[in-house]
């Protein structure tokens, strides 16, 4: 196995912001492999976000952010546990980095079960009718428009959306992320959206 050396613990840092003894395990399970090591840590973040997920999040920022063109304005409020977290500069520019997004990718609605049942089944319906009319056989219409509803939660659910600063992830991997380096649940708890001219 290679040496893991101080400066390759400090880069892996730098890269993920998880802790030094972190950074030092995961670069020793992945044999110093950088980029393996990242993902380890990602995998290892997001079980960490799965057993917070669970803890009340009182606490948190505001965000308003008016996109440079002062066309588009987002107001956004993230929610954390503490109000030592929410005073972090990590957690500050988390909830910009969010706000952003949603003046770019213009989500509706924060997650899949926001979603009101009926807008779902008319998307299922013509999801269906048009896999129909391609000719697709019915045996394997429900997983076609199983496929096709996915893509339509990341159209409209912000924590499904593709992140818009690194399009493999997506936005509530971001958010898994910055639970596991800051130690706490963090959650979306509303948004609004404004456009010029807009409805």
């Amino acid at each position: 196995m290679p040496e893991i050396t101080v400066d390759m613990i400090k880069e892996l840092r730098t890269r993920t912001g998880a802790g030094m003894m972190d950074c030092k395990r995961a670069l020793e399970e992945t044999s110093g492999d950088m980029e393996k090591a990242i993902d380890y840590l990602r995998k290892k973040g997001l079980a960490q976000a799965a057993k917070k997920a669970s803890r009340s999040a009182e606490e948190g920022v505001i965000e308003a952010y008016i996109h440079h063109n002062a066309r588009v304005g987002v107001l956004l409020e993230l929610k954390c546990e503490t109000d030592f977290v929410a005073r972090t500069d990590q957690f500050k520019e988390l909830a910009r980095e969010i706000a952003m997004h949603i003046a770019w990718a213009n989500p509706q609605y924060i997650s899949k079960e926001d979603v009101p049942r009926e807008e779902v089944e008319r998307e299922e319906n013509i999801e269906k009718e048009r896999a129909r009319a391609e000719g697709k056989p019915e045996a394997v219409l429900d997983k076609i428009v199983q496929g096709r509803l996915s893509k339509f939660y990341e159209r409209v659910c912000l924590l499904e959306q593709p992140f818009i600063k690194d399009g493999s992830r997506k936005v509530r991997d971001i958010i898994a992320e910055k639970i596991a380096v800051l130690g706490e649940n963090i959650v979306v708890g509303r948004f609004a959206r404004f456009e010029l001219g807009g409805q």
